[in-house]
């Protein structure tokens, strides 16, 4: 079924998953088209952003956030059209960014919107680019990780919505960037598209050789949005007051239990000390949302100016979220993953 005038389909969490979700943690579900209060303005979901911290918010458990819950719709940002407004600032036929849901239809206040320029040719790049991946990209490696010229820096997860920007950011800084990627094809676009000096494969079994190589000198910043072989991989070769912005831990989301093998925590904490190394952890609109247009402005800038390349994961359908996210937590996707839920005009 398509999106109608009429019915709001909503994706809900059905159950909560053990390891990794599959389609039986969810359901799609059918109800009337919510009514706007005063204030609030009823929103059609046209673009909805599938991310990796939506895998956290299954999870009963204590967080930044509190867990989805049961029979409740699956949180995620969206970019909508107003649909009918009873806030000032709003008029049927905006496009805004809201915090929408899997869903056709939501009802929010005014005051939690962001509305977007009525010209703008891609307004699915709010969501990526020019939205949360954007902004972790460039406060986490700006602000935490500090990238001098002539720093090498490691990102993981290299060609997706945040490491793709983190790289590109970093070269413009003058760093040399070495990427790391799920598969060849991802590894040569990083280098060949996006100007990565390096990238390499996470499959490859001696991974941590290749990395020493291409990092003689060294990682100065290590963009970590993955965690597991990777960081292990990383560690050894941290320089001395290296800079570690943390995003994610992707590899991490589905464990079920804690990683076999000798307790490493306390070589971690060596190394962060002797090393003097700076990690810190940040939830980008918790801590830089204040910041969003001084982001804003430089990342419209770079885009114009095509010194930022970006690549959107296009996937269609409401119906076809939850194949495409268990996919994202596998690294399926190629770029930001979106769902396009409806048309941009619904006549």
């Amino acid at each position: 079924m398509t999106q109608t005038t009429k019915i709001n389909r909503q994706m809900v969490l059905a159950s909560r998953p053990f390891g990794a979700p599959t389609a039986d943690n969810f359901n799609l579900v059918q109800s009337e088209k919510p009514t706007p209060k005063a204030g609030e303005v009823l929103l059609r979901t046209v673009f909805l952003s599938l991310d990796p911290y939506m895998r956290g918010r299954m999870n009963d458990a204590k967080s930044y956030a509190d867990p989805v819950a049961l029979n409740e719709v699956m949180v995620g940002g969206s970019v909508c059209r107003v649909e009918q407004s009873n806030h000032d600032d709003y008029k049927i036929g905006d496009w805004v960014v809201a915090f929408g849901g899997w869903q056709d239809y939501s009802v929010i206040n005014g005051s939690e919107l962001l509305k977007l320029d009525s010209n703008m040719v891609k307004p699915s790049h709010a969501l990526g680019v020019l939205g949360m991946p954007g902004l972790t990209a460039y406060m986490g490696l700006l602000d935490i990780g500090q990238p001098k010229a002539g720093d090498t820096v490691v990102v993981a997860a290299a060609t997706g919505a945040v490491g793709s920007l983190v790289g590109q950011i970093a070269k413009l800084k003058g760093c040399k960037v070495v990427g790391i990627a799920g598969g060849e094809t991802k590894c040569k676009y990083a280098v060949e598209t996006l100007g990565f000096d390096h990238c390499l494969d996470h499959k490859s079994e001696n991974l941590a050789e290749q990395l020493a190589e291409v990092c003689s000198s060294g990682i100065d910043v290590y963009f970590e949005n993955v965690g597991g072989k990777v960081f292990d991989a990383v560690m050894p070769l941290l320089n001395s007051c290296a800079r570690i912005p943390l995003c994610g831990l992707i590899s991490q989301y589905n464990a079920t239990e804690l990683p076999s093998g000798p307790d490493r925590l306390s070589l971690l904490m060596g190394t962060l000390l002797v090393k003097r190394i700076k990690m810190q952890g940040f939830i980008v609109f918790d801590d830089y949302g204040h910041r969003y247009n001084e982001f804003s402005e430089q990342m419209v800038k770079w885009l114009m100016a095509g010194e930022i390349k970006y690549k959107e994961h296009m996937i269609d359908g409401l119906e076809n979220s939850v194949s495409a996210f268990i996919g994202l937590l596998k690294g399926e996707n190629f770029g930001k993953l979106v769902v396009r839920v409806g048309p941009d005009d619904l006549t």
